[in-house]
């Protein structure tokens, strides 16, 4: 999988002539630099303020978080890169993000962080062979179900299966929750999944997610690792379990354009759903929420199946899109700030317990130990299943997907497909034309 990512990264790219950095650049004025970061996870936001203010009152070292909204990240980093107070730091999405943003990241190849990965592998890095960024997590997401509501329909008379071990491929699981949502009322649900979210900018858990599944099949299948035309192959398969989400879910499909990942994960964490497709960063929304029902043993992953032949030995999606830079253009004074922030964060006993604990980050540096991992139930779940050996992760490949205007004209089309203004041939049309477009 970290080859495959690494090989990713340098084969989408041709990155010549990166700008050094100049101390006549924007920056703060202060000769001692401050740090201004531009957070890519909404989620994390409350986190990244409390980290800030710990370090500036042990520093003196001013540290600004700001905070994209959830889907305008890209057009946010636009927006401010270009500021005279510019982010010091921000995240670029994969090779793609690299691509668009060569001219504003700095080399980090002979920095502290860079050699402090686990596996170099893992940094995003320029068909020059030097580090560009590096990323924070591995992460990793699939269905997400509460145990609790799974063990309860076990037991019913005439359940479709006796146990999750059963559930090894889609056609297993469409025959469970199709029996699930018919006897929803027995047991105390509104829908087996919770609202697909289909709303502008709450959407990217298809247009992006979703879609690497079937995407990462049809690299492997046509022995690639990128490409410039996309066929969809496995548009079927995309359609076997968006079909199944939608037809099965807490909502009406005709409703899913105005639905919010927040609505989704509410549903979730209130036991209004058995079911949600999201990602081990998704337990802080889930544990945080106001009534929160679901108990935190019973919180378990599923794979995404899609009716893909041999998917009983398919892991869940693992990998990382959120690769940290410093910016090219900033002061010397601020890049150095920036740097020691860094390194503070992912070295210092007090910053990985805030990286562990506060960010529930699995940090992928040499300076945390196996023992230093999130203490939250969906972390050790990617643990489990990265360890078993029996099953193979899926590689995050939509960091070749070929912009965020494609991936957001991708996710419109569904929206138009679940409320019935379009059909499904639309939106496959949408997937190939856009790709090809956006990559010439």
């Amino acid at each position: 999988m970290k080859k495959f990512m690494a090989v990713t990264a340098i084969a989408a790219l041709s990155v010549a002539g990166l700008s050094a950095c100049s101390s006549s650049d924007s920056g703060s004025g202060n000769e001692k630099g401050s740090v201004y970061f531009l957070n890519w996870k909404p989620e994390a936001e409350t986190a990244y303020q409390a980290i800030a203010k710990e370090y500036k009152e042990k520093t003196g070292i001013e540290v600004k978080v700001a905070t994209a909204a959830s889907g305008n990240y890209e057009q946010t980093l636009k927006t401010e890169i270009t500021k005279s107070d510019a982010p010091t730091m921000f995240q670029v999405n994969g090779p793609v993000g690299l691509e668009s943003w060569h001219k504003y990241t700095l080399d980090i190849t002979d920095s502290e962080i860079a050699k402090n990965l686990k596996d170099d592998g893992l940094a995003l890095k320029g068909e020059d062979g030097k580090i560009y960024g590096v990323p924070v997590a591995i992460e990793g997401y699939g269905i997400i179900y509460n145990e609790e509501i799974m063990d309860k329909y076990f037991a019913m008379p005439g359940a479709k299966a006796k146990s999750m071990d059963e559930i090894k491929d889609f056609a297993k699981l469409k025959e469970v929750v199709e029996d699930m949502q018919a006897h929803k009322a027995d047991l105390g649900i509104d829908g087996v999944f919770a609202a697909t979210s289909l709303a502008s900018g709450e959407d990217w858990r298809w247009q992006t997610h979703l879609a690497n599944i079937p995407m990462y099949y049809e690299y492997m299948a046509d022995g690639v690792t990128d490409t410039k035309e996309a066929k969809f192959t496995f548009a079927n398969e995309f359609k076997n379990i968006f079909d199944l989400y939608l037809d099965n879910s807490t909502v009406d499909k005709a409703v899913t354009p105005s639905k919010t990942v927040s609505d989704s994960m509410a549903e979730f964490a209130l036991g209004k759903a058995a079911m949600v497709q999201n990602g081990n960063w998704a337990w802080g929304q889930i544990n945080e929420q106001a009534g929160n029902t679901v108990k935190e043993d019973k919180i378990k992953f599923l794979p995404i199946y899609t009716g893909h032949q041999g998917e009983e030995k398919q892991g869940l999606a693992v990998g990382t899109e959120a690769f940290l830079a410093v910016n090219a253009k900033a002061s010397e004074a601020d890049q150095k700030a920036t740097m020691d922030f860094i390194n503070w964060l992912f070295t210092s006993d007090e910053g990985k317990k805030h990286v562990v604990d506060d960010l529930g980050f699995n940090a992928p540096f040499k300076s945390f130990s196996e023992a230093e991992v999130p203490n939250d139930p969906l972390a050790k779940e990617i643990a489990k299943y990265t360890s078993n050996t029996e099953l193979k992760a899926v590689p995050w490949v939509f960091t070749t997907f070929p912009s965020q205007k494609f991936k957001e004209d991708f996710g419109q089309s569904l929206a138009q497909y679940a409320s019935g203004n379009s059909a499904w041939e639309d939106s496959v049309k949408i997937f190939v034309e856009g790709w090809k477009a956006e990559k010439k």
